[in-house]
């Protein structure tokens, strides 16, 4: 455990977190052994070391059942926490979400988290070209004027499917995209349009899955990957340039690491919190075996030399290309075949 203050905003309506945020996809299966057992009191562990907001989904198996048991064996701690989940209907149940359905969803994430009212509900919708998203995000806003939940949210939209929510009424508190040094679709249009708008960016994806770290410099090309994040993210640096122009960026962070006395992990995630309109990074842990390095990204005093090495690298990517998400929902393609669409239970 360090003592380095772990950074804090406040948002739209004093709404304040913690700038780095745990993530709770790793704790759903598929990625590494997890103890279901154990994640609740490790749960407290981050919440000691200051990183007060934890971020889950209602398809991440168990995940809100796990920040539920940690609410109620640390109640005091509980209290000072943030819960960012997520409302992800189904693919094949688009075109049944109606307002009974989105009110039984967000009540069975009320009682698996143990709250009263939600915090923060983030709307995934993964097929734009079925109706029915803006007046579902219409009815999760009918909820939070109930009471049910604080702010309404989205992730992985792109601009234009936010901006017709926006235009609709929704008062859409923030999104939560894939935004690293490897992935800067953001940049295109999405971060000046939250920043018009008053729309904080919640970014994932800042190590890719655990590609931007120590572990991977020097390696080769891997012909076999051993769970969905990491096939994930080896298709966006298929897409960013290849594993050679990969290589040369790991360098380039090493470089910084080495200037700085840190890890290319932290460096890549410091990187992300120092960009425009990003309010916080999540960090997906299954333990709080790297939370010391994680409480550090914030106090990362980054130079212009730093972002200049980065920069000699970053002008030779080659994408991804488009909007947020755009590749990841062409259901066919070879980003969108790798999803698991079904898994909100």
């Amino acid at each position: 455990m360090t003592d380095v203050e772990v950074p804090r905003i406040k948002l739209r309506g004093g709404y304040e977190i913690s700038r780095i945020i745990k993530g709770g996809w790793q704790l759903a299966g598929d990625h590494g052994p997890v103890d279901p057992a154990r994640a609740p009191d490790e749960m407290a562990e981050f919440v000691r070391g200051g990183i007060t907001t934890f971020d889950c989904a209602d398809i991440y198996a168990g995940v809100e059942e796990m920040i539920g048991q940690f609410r109620a064996r640390h109640p005091d701690l509980a209290r000072r926490v943030r819960v960012h989940t997520k409302f992800v209907p189904d693919l094949t149940a688009l075109a049944e979400v109606d307002a009974a359905y989105v009110a039984r969803t967000i009540e069975r994430s009320l009682q698996r988290l143990r709250m009263e009212r939600l915090d923060v509900v983030q709307f995934h919708w993964w097929d734009f070209c079925k109706p029915g998203y803006v007046e579902t995000a219409l009815e999760l806003e009918r909820l939070r004027r109930q009471g049910k939940i604080a702010h309404v949210s989205v992730t992985n939209f792109d601009v234009a499917h936010l901006a017709q929510l926006v235009t609709a009424g929704v008062p859409v508190f923030s999104n939560q995209v894939q935004y690293s040094v490897l992935d800067a679709r953001p940049e295109r249009n999405m971060v000046e349009y939250c920043r018009q708008n008053d729309i904080a960016l919640f970014c994932y994806g800042t190590v890719a899955g655990g590609f931007l770290s120590d572990r991977w410099l020097a390696v080769a090309d891997p012909q076999a990957l051993l769970n969905r994040s990491l096939i994930k993210y080896k298709l966006i640096i298929e897409d960013f340039g290849g594993w050679d122009l990969f290589q040369q960026l790991l360098q380039a962070l090493r470089g910084i690491a080495d200037r700085h006395g840190r890890d290319i992990a932290t460096v890549a995630s410091a990187v992300m919190l120092r960009k425009p309109g990003v309010a916080a990074v999540i960090v997906g842990a299954t333990n709080a075996t790297h939370l010391s390095a994680n409480q550090r990204i914030g106090s990362l005093e980054l130079q212009s030399a730093d972002f200049a090495a980065l920069e000699t690298v970053l002008r030779k990517r080659t994408g991804p290309v488009g909007d947020v998400y755009a590749l990841e929902r062409d259901i066919h393609g070879r980003h969108g075949r790798i999803m698991k669409y079904e898994l909100n239970k």
